[in-house]
């Protein structure tokens, strides 16, 4: 989960999967691939960099899920994933 660093903190982004979103580049940026390496978020998630957590791919298929659901006419009776 994202952390913030005030109690009553907020993210800017209020559109939907949006703290899922915060968490997935949060987690990306905190890894090795990141750090380290110095390779972009997007460049980690595309060679499948074994020094990225789990955790980081679980929130990436996740963010896709709750993405994918705003286009899915059935999930407006269910609602949206993730949120």
């Amino acid at each position: 989960m994202m952390q913030y660093e005030e109690e009553n903190e907020k993210l800017a982004d209020t559109s939907a999967c949006a703290g899922i979103r915060a968490d997935l580049k949060m987690c990306l940026l905190q890894s090795e691939c990141c750090k380290v390496h110095k390779k972009t978020p997007r460049e980690c998630l595309k060679s499948r960099d074994p020094s990225v957590p789990d955790q980081c791919y679980v929130l990436h298929n996740t963010f896709f899920e709750c993405k994918r659901s705003l286009l899915d006419a059935r999930q407006r009776f269910r609602g949206r994933k993730g949120y």
